[in-house]
């Protein structure tokens, strides 16, 4: 694992350049920062200023090498790269709240934004008037959109939001795309058609995300539970209830793995068997180093307060190489069907670089599959 400790300031979003030399991230206020891997250091090249609210998400769209932010402005932009600036193009996104999260769609003909507004932007190039515009999905939407994430098919989108569900809908638009052939989830698909909705969870949805087949789609939510949904005739929900602390971001790593991480601080994976229908707990993936200090007995605590006015927990601290929440995870390597990194940042203002072969031989009893 490699930790790089870029701020002091969280790190409210980030996102890869396609050779992952680059990584844009926002250092939880209006401006992203892209940093260049330089030896084993990271050196700032360039600093995106348009936004004039807390920017929320990024995605960084590996072919068109194009950029696109979101933020509490209630604006969204594409970014460019004209020789050595990055050039931005204002997006009409027609909200009256704070944008939340956004993606780019796999063949980058178009992009989603989730907003504060209970409405999911679905953002298109309109090449006639050299613009973007959007078109809104409204129902059955009952509160913020917190994650979104696009199904390989580039047409169905998975949404979570804070009225405790997990949908997908179709972001079908006739004017850049042909007709989708028909998936799991449903085959008719005109645009906003809502084709799947949770059930079972009862928190705010923090995280979604497809597998690389797009056949499943696994969430988490507020109430420390992680979901997975199998599409078919039937769509069948299996989830599970946690003891930890709420999960912010989940992905996929390999169909049947999934990987998410929150206010615990460490990664933690999730086992699902379809032919069970069960989700088991896989394990913690943060190897934590050895501490010479043993334990306190409460006896020694009470005598250090009253000699000290100190319990001196400090000393004690996180064993884990985050020290704060992980508010993002992104597959590095290999794609969600076999991942092999994957990079999380967090409200520490670390990034962490993960090797799932490092893990499994550093931890006996960890497989994945």
């Amino acid at each position: 694992m490699a930790y790089h400790s870029f701020l002091l300031e969280p790190i409210s979003c980030h996102a890869w350049s396609k050779d992952r030399t680059q990584i844009a991230l926002c250092p939880n206020n209006h401006e992203v920062h892209i940093y260049k891997k330089d030896g084993a250091k990271w050196k700032k090249i360039h600093e995106l200023k348009e936004h004039n609210g807390q920017v929320t998400g990024i995605d960084w769209a590996p072919d068109s090498n194009r950029i696109v932010t979101c933020g509490t402005d209630r604006n969204a932009y594409v970014w460019t790269l004209k020789g050595d600036a990055w050039k931005p193009t204002l997006v009409i996104l027609r909200i009256n709240r704070a944008a939340r999260c956004v993606k780019w769609s796999p063949k980058e003909n178009k992009f989603a934004v989730g907003s504060g507004s209970r409405l999911i932007s679905v953002c298109y190039f309109e090449q006639e008037n050299d613009w973007w515009v959007c078109k809104h999905i409204k129902k059955p939407i009952r509160s913020t959109v917190l994650s979104l994430d696009w199904h390989p098919n580039n047409v169905l989108l998975a949404a979570g939001s804070c009225d405790f569900k997990c949908r997908i809908f179709s972001a079908y638009i006739k004017e850049v795309e042909e007709k989708p052939a028909p998936t799991p989830w449903g085959s008719k698909m005109p645009f906003g058609e809502v084709m799947f909705e949770s059930t079972g969870t009862m928190g705010w949805v923090h995280g979604v995300c497809f597998s690389g087949s797009g056949n499943r789609v696994a969430w988490a939510s507020h109430d420390s539970t992680v979901a997975v949904a199998e599409g078919g005739k039937t769509t069948v929900i299996n989830s599970l209830s946690s003891e930890t602390l709420p999960l912010l971001c989940v992905t996929f790593i390999t169909e049947n793995s999934l990987v998410a991480a929150g206010h615990d601080c460490y990664p933690v994976l999730f086992v699902y068997d379809a032919d069970k229908g069960t989700i088991a707990f896989g394990g913690k993936l943060d190897v934590p180093k050895q501490s010479a200090q043993r334990g306190m007995t409460a006896r020694e605590r009470f005598q250090n307060l009253d000699k000290k006015a100190t319990s001196e927990t400090k000393e004690a601290g996180l064993d884990s190489l985050h020290k704060n929440s992980i508010s993002q995870i992104s597959v590095l390597e290999g794609g969600k069907t076999k991942c092999t990194k994957f990079c999380t940042t967090g409200m520490d203002g670390g990034m962490v670089i993960w090797d799932v072969k490092t893990l499994e031989s550093a931890m006996k009893d960890l497989k994945i599959v």
